[in-house]
C-alpha cells in the first residue's frame, strides 16, 4: 500500500493517505528494535541490520526511499577532509583529522579536473546505477526506489576544498571562481548522462547550494555559475522522463523559483526552508517532501511533537505530491518514546 501511495503522490494523482518517508531513523537501532521486535545495534552483523531496517520501513509504511550513490569518494584521495562529528550511537564516525587538497586558495582556478580526478567511463557509471536501483527495490518492494547523485555541483565543490578554501577562493576572485565551477560541472555531467540512460525513473539530486541561515555566496554568483549549470545537468534527466527531486540542507526558500526553473519535480526540505511559500507556490504542481523538526522529536513534549506534525500536514494536505518527513533526521540520540509518539500522531492525522 505505501508503494501505491508514493507513486501516487509522485504523479501528483493525491493519495487519499498522505505517504512518508524518513532519514536515519532505520538505523536509530533502539528505535528499530522497539518496532520490529529485533535486538539490533551497531555491532550487529550486516544481515541483521540489512532485515531489521526494510522490516522497520515497512513497518513505518516507507513511501519514498532517499538515495544516492555517487558520494565524494568517487574523487578518490583528491579531496580535503573536514573530520566527522559524532552522529550514530557508536561514535565510530568521529574523526578529527582535516586536511586540505590546495595549500593556496588561488591554486583552484586552474584545475584541470580531468587531470586531478580522471576521466569517467559513462558505460560502468550506468552499470553502477543499475545496479544500485536494482539493490534498492529488491529490499523495499514496497516502496518508491530511486538511485541519484550527492555531489552535483556545490557540494562537490565543498568536498573538493572545504569551507576555508572554497571561501576564500569565492571572496578573492568571484569569476574565477565560477570558471572552476564551470569546469566541475563539465567533469560531473558524465554522470547526470548515464543517470538519464540508467534504470531508475525516480532519481534523487543533492546539493548544498546553503547553510542554515541561507547563501553563503552573493545571490548573483549563484545565479550566474550554479543555476544554469544545473539546468544544463538535469536536461537529460527531463529528456528521458526521469522524475527529479531536489535535496539541499539549509534554508533555500529564496531559491525555490530558481530551481523549479531549472526543471526540478520536487524539493526535499529541511524545516529551515518555508514549505508554507512552497505549497504556495507549487503545491499543486510539484512534490513537497518534509519538513517537521527533528530537534521537536528531540527535546519537545508530546503537545509539541504532535503540533509539528499538524502543521506539516495542514500545509501538506492539499498538496497532491506531499510526503511527510522530519526534514533533517531522526539521529540516535532521539528519546525512542518521541520517535514513537511522532509515528502516531502521523498515523492518526496521515488520511486527507
Amino acid at each position: 500500500m505505501s508503494l501505491i501511495d508514493g507513486l501516487s503522490a509522485l504523479n501528483l494523482e493525491m493519495p487519499e493517505k498522505i505517504p512518508r518517508t524518513e532519514y536515519s531513523a532505520d538505523y536509530h537501532w533502539r528505535l528499530v528494535s522497539a518496532v520490529t521486535g529485533l535486538e539490533v545495534n551497531d555491532y550487529s552483523d550486516w544481515a541483521l541490520k540489512n532485515q531489521a531496517t526494510t522490516r522497520f520501513r515497512v513497518a513505518w509504511n516507507y513511501g519514498l526511499i532517499w538515495n544516492t550513490l555517487i558520494f565524494a569518494n568517487d574523487f578518490g584521495d583528491m579531496r580535503s577532509k573536514m573530520g566527522y562529528a559524532v552522529y550514530t550511537e557508536s561514535g565510530e564516525e568521529f574523526k578529527t583529522e582535516t586536511t586540505q587538497l590546495f595549500d593556496d586558495p588561488e591554486d583552484v582556478y586552474g584545475v584541470d579536473f580531468d587531470q586531478l580526478l580522471g576521466a569517467r567511463d559513462k558505460s560502468s557509471i550506468i552499470t553502477r546505477f543499475n545496479n544500485d536501483y536494482k539493490n534498492a527495490t529488491e529490499n523495499n518492494p514496497d516502496s518508491v526506489c530511486m538511485t541519484g547523485i550527492y555531489i552535483t555541483c556545490m557540494s562537490g565543490l565543498i568536498d573538493l576544498l572545504g569551507w576555508d578554501t572554497l571561501l576564500t577562493a569565492a571572496g578573492i576572485d568571484p569569476k574565477a571562481f565560477g570558471d572552476f565551477t564551470n569546469r566541475y560541472a563539465n567533469w560531473i555531467s558524465t554522470y547526470f548522462q548515464a543517470l538519464a540512460e540508467s534504470d531508475a525513473p525516480v532519481v534523487m539530486i543533492h546539493d548544498d547550494i546553503v547553510w542554515g541561515n541561507g547563501p553563503f555566496l552573493r545571490l548573483e554568483w549563484y545565479r550566474e555559475y550554479i543555476f544554469p549549470n544545473l539546468k544544463r545537468l538535469f536536461a537529460p534527466l527531463r529528456e528521458a522522463g526521469k522524475k527529479i527531486l531536489f535535496t539541499s540542507d539549509g534554508d533555500y526558500t529564496m531559491f525555490i523559483n530558481d530551481l523549479a526553473g531549472c526543471g526540478v519535480h520536487g524539493f526535499v526540505l529541511e524545516p529551515v526552508t518555508d514549505m508554507a511559500y512552497v505549497a504556495e507556490k507549487y503545491g499543486k504542481t510539484h512534490v513537497i517532501v518534509g519538513n517537521a523538526d527533528t530537534m521537536v522529536l528531540y527535546n519537545g513534549t508530546k503537545e509539541d511533537i504532535y503540533n509539528e506534525v499538524k502543521r506539516c500536514i495542514d500545509i501538506g494536505k492539499n498538496c497532491p505530491g506531499y510526503f511527510l518527513a522530519v526534514g533533517n533526521h531522526i539521529p540516535a540520540n532521539t528519546p525512542v518514546e518521541n520517535a514513537l509518539y511522532y509515528n502516531e500522531v502521523y498515523e492518526k492525522l496521515n488520511r486527507r
